[in-house]
């Protein structure tokens, strides 16, 4: 072999492409071990949030906020090049787990229709707050048919009742719960849910497309280690439901549970939860700043023409309020002829 053989051909550096490898090494070195971490970090937390008790209920409380994680990982997606797929895994997954709690649609069904949609509002008013009377006048003012109030001492039970008595004649509490209504209550009861005193009630109401079966739930509060009192109601008042026969059912109040916590799994996997007007997830708590939706209003037998999460009074918690439009079991519209 001659010499001449093995000199480089011309303009060619034997040493271009090895800086150019080193160079992109380098680079992806930075930035992808970022983002591996960050990646595996996000899908280490998503799967942990299906762990019940006190791990599953803190990551369902900050799993929306991962979207940061998720924003950064998509900004590192441009600089990854053909790489990208390291940051659509962990995204995606987060984009998936997170969607339940998505309470949003674009558009509502139309305007409320006074004949066949039923409007629910719900607000935990915090008891020595001395406002239930200022709740339950807003909730009346925004077209509820149907208000539950829970956390009520004898002084908001007082409040509420003196306010609603002429708007919502029917109304049933019991314990720390109570609802209100301008439809007739037929039915009712009190529910314990395991617990061994009352934070629920379920009552039956005829409305003008048939008759609606309605649970009022303030579940236990959830405490770092102590959980097991507000995971138990959840889990009984997932039974109650699934034993339901009505084709029209609605579980609203304050849950302590976001949506994906997995204490809620036995209800959400029989119920809904209405959709609001406003992007995102409609926080409810604490009112100040609120960082968390642990109140809810859950349905089946109806289509959601939208809701929001808004301040009532000077509770704690934001109140909840959305327009269901009931369905029939071919899955139309009901109506109602005059």
């Amino acid at each position: 072999m001659s010499a001449s053989s093995l000199r480089p051909s011309p303009g060619v550096s034997p040493a271009s492409g090895t800086q150019r490898r080193g160079r992109g090494s380098r680079r992806f070195g930075a930035g992808g071990a970022c983002v591996l971490v960050l990646g595996v970090l996000l899908i280490a937390v998503v799967l942990l949030g299906r762990v019940h008790g006190v791990v599953g209920t803190a990551i369902a409380v900050v799993l929306p906020w991962l979207g940061c994680v998720a924003a950064i990982l998509v900004l590192f997606a441009f600089t990854l090049r053909r790489r990208w797929w390291l940051v659509v895994a962990p995204v995606l997954v987060w984009v998936i787990t997170v969607s339940p709690a998505v309470t949003w649609i674009p558009a509502a069904m139309g305007e409320i229709d006074a004949k066949t949609d039923l409007v629910v509002a719900s607000q935990n008013v915090e008891a020595d707050s001395g406002t239930a009377d200022a709740s339950a006048n807003a909730l009346a003012a925004r077209g509820a048919d149907v208000i539950a109030l829970t956390e009520l001492d004898a002084d908001s039970r007082r409040l509420a009742e003196e306010t609603l008595e002429e708007s919502h004649p029917y109304s049933y509490l019991v314990g720390t719960v109570g609802l209100w209504s301008t439809v007739p209550i037929v039915d009712a009861r009190p529910l314990e849910l395991g617990l061994g005193w009352q934070r629920a009630l379920n009552a039956e109401i005829a409305t003008d497309t048939g008759n609606v079966s309605v649970y009022v739930v303030h579940a236990a509060s959830f405490r770092p280690g102590e959980q097991a009192d507000r995971d138990a109601m959840l889990a009984a008042l997932g039974d109650e439901i699934a034993a339901d026969p009505a084709e029209q059912v609605i579980a609203l109040g304050d849950f302590n549970a976001a949506t994906t916590d997995p204490a809620l799994s036995a209800v959400r996997t029989l119920l809904s939860e209405a959709k609001q007007k406003a992007p995102g997830i409609s926080f409810t708590w604490p009112a100040a700043f609120p960082v968390v939706r642990i109140d809810h209003i859950f349905q089946r037998g109806f289509d959601s023409r939208g809701g929001e999460a808004f301040r009532a009074g000077d509770s704690d918690h934001f109140a909840v309020i959305a327009a269901l439009a009931p369905v029939d079991s071919t899955g139309l519209n009901r109506t109602v002829t005059s």
